[in-house]
């Protein structure tokens, strides 16, 4: 599959490429980072592509969920919609319909300050599965974020190799929480020994896909995968090796806006 997007982020000096799938540390079994769907019912795939599943996003409320908005038009949602259909997905193992996406009015790809976020609104609202609550405190920087996917499956030593539709669950530490969230994947081979025991990247396919924080009362949604830094290194078939840096939109930076589209502010009652 073609690399998503490319963006230009002129003040960090990177380009970035939409995120693709979950890369693993070389020294770990993969069997180690699979979990199973029903683990994580909130968390659902916008299209089947073959084995492939493209692009992810998270209920947060009984009627809508949060992705990026680029996976809006690379998936047939968008279109889908717009020719006023419906489009089917599966969420928690039941069918659900997507009526309405609202793609966030500053989503500009020729823009330094773009914002990929999308709104899906549900056809009907339901109470199940649980929607993942929003993290609302600015405090993310350092802290350890969980990210999840479908998408190509990779080693760090190598990076992406192929897609086998399994979903897979990493760790990995936040180091930057600007206008948006930052990882990098450290080589478990270096002597500082950052990298963490499940650590990993998100892959080709995992745009949309959440980057949980362990709240108080269970996981809160920090942040949407919308891309991976691409450095003077970087190539297309060498995506998510160790080094490279992954980017996400900041959850608690889109509050109002959320709120302004669902008709409520968070936490929202489920």
């Amino acid at each position: 599959m073609k690399v998503d997007r490319v963006f230009i982020l002129a003040l960090a000096c990177l380009s970035m490429v939409s995120s693709q799938a979950i890369i693993i540390r070389h020294d770990v079994g993969p069997a180690r980072y699979e979990v199973r769907s029903s683990e994580y019912p909130a968390v659902f795939f916008l299209q089947r592509q073959g084995n492939q599943k493209v692009c992810v996003a998270t209920v947060i409320h009984k009627q809508w969920a949060l992705t990026a908005a680029h996976c809006v038009e690379e998936t047939m949602l968008g279109n889908t919609v717009k020719n006023g259909l419906r489009f089917a997905v599966e969420v928690g193992s039941r069918p659900r319909e997507i009526d309405a996406v609202i793609v966030h009015p500053d989503y500009d790809i020729d823009s330094n300050s773009d914002v990929d976020l999308a709104l899906l609104r549900f056809r009907e609202p339901s109470a199940a599965p649980s929607p993942m609550p929003l993290q609302l405190d600015e405090f993310e920087f350092g802290e350890i974020i969980t990210i999840l996917g479908w998408g190509y499956f990779g080693l760090g030593t190598t990076g992406r190799q192929y897609s086998d539709g399994s979903l897979r669950l990493a760790n990995n530490r936040i180091t930057e929480a600007g206008r948006r969230l930052r990882i990098v994947f450290d080589d478990p081979r270096d002597s500082g020994g950052l990298a963490l025991p499940l650590e990993g990247m998100p892959g080709l396919g995992d745009s949309g896909g959440p980057a949980f924080l362990r709240g108080e009362t269970g996981f809160v949604l920090a942040g949407i995968t919308v891309g991976e830094g691409e450095g003077d290194d970087f190539s297309e078939e060498t995506q998510g090796k160790y080094g490279s840096v992954a980017v996400y939109e900041r959850v608690s930076q889109h509050l109002d806006w959320i709120a302004a589209v669902i008709g409520s502010s968070p936490p929202f009652d489920s």
